[in-house]
């Protein structure tokens, strides 16, 4: 248990690193993973996922030719944020071989990991590397109460690892901040209890906010916008943008409308925006009328 999601990342990621190694990290992606690795003196080699139809994806080639001595593990998130990309069974087991055949430790970012609308009830988790991985292979898994059970101030997270790691990052945490809150431990064991019927409620709630926007972003000029599996994140190209976060700027200043520029989470993002749904449906409607105005009628500016 850990005291935050964050957290499980930080003691995972800072009791295998060297300084002088490098990690691989699929992206865009939150930040903070690579910042971690920089923060451990190590390198962070960021391998962009392409887009390819309405679906982001893996290039296996790509991680292939980034391996080199010093690399030490890869770190990807699923469901993603930003792209809501989800990693497939066949994702996920080319990913398990591809650490196996390297001798890397493989590190999944799996927080989102019940706000999934590929199920086949509402709220079902996405397929897990744990389900895929043996006690003996170098996996682990990072997981938060933030997203799912709502719990985002409470900060309460847990790492799920083999024996090893597991053992490094428990005695790595009680020198950071020696154990989570007890009285948010017990709300997050209440959560598991009683959570179900409203993690259903959300993912509903969240998957009727996902079509609403979508099918108002389709219909913008300028704008392709990926289906998203999970999380609650749109993360539309805009044709011909290169300076997203002067994008953004403008449409805040301008429309009074905020969105994540795609540059902010690393390799591939740029020339993208990010836009969170999670906001009920009164903020959205006119939020999405404004970003549609400024692209009618703005020039997109480099």
């Amino acid at each position: 248990m850990t005291a935050s999601g964050v957290q499980a990342l930080h003691v995972a990621l800072r009791a295998l690193l060297d300084p002088g190694d490098e990690a691989l990290v699929l992206t865009p992606a939150w930040p903070n993973g690579s910042s971690i690795v920089a923060m451990a003196n190590a390198k962070a080699v960021q391998i962009a996922q392409p887009l390819s139809g309405e679906r982001y994806g893996v290039d296996f080639d790509a991680i292939e030719s980034a391996v080199t001595p010093r690399t030490k593990l890869l770190l990807y998130t699923s469901p993603s944020n930003p792209l809501g990309w989800v990693a497939t069974e066949d994702d996920q087991r080319r990913l398990l071989d591809f650490a196996r055949r390297h001798s890397l430790w493989l590190i999944a970012d799996e927080v989102y990991d019940r706000i999934h609308y590929g199920g086949q009830e509402i709220g079902e988790p996405v397929p897990s590397i744990l389900r895929m991985a043996t006690r003996d292979d170098a996996v682990a898994v990072v997981h938060s109460f933030s997203k799912s059970y709502c719990m985002t101030g409470w900060r309460v997270g847990w790492l799920v690892a083999r024996a090893d790691l597991a053992k490094m990052a428990a005695e790595f945490n009680e020198f950071v901040v020696s154990h989570a809150a007890s009285f948010t431990q017990r709300a997050a064991e209440i959560a598991l209890d009683e959570g179900e019927a409203e993690i259903a409620a959300l993912v509903a709630r969240l998957r009727q906010n996902r079509d609403l926007c979508r099918d108002a972003m389709t219909r913008m000029p300028r704008l392709t916008v990926p289906n998203p599996d999970g999380a609650f994140y749109l993360f539309p190209k805009v044709e011909g943008l290169t300076d997203s976060f002067e994008f953004c700027k403008r449409l805040l200043f301008e429309k009074k409308v905020g969105l994540a520029p795609g540059v902010a989470f690393g390799a591939g993002g740029e020339g993208s925006v990010r836009l969170c749904y999670a906001a009920g449906v009164e903020v959205l409607e006119p939020a999405l009328e404004r970003l549609g105005a400024f692209l009618e009628k703005q020039e997109i500016k480099s």
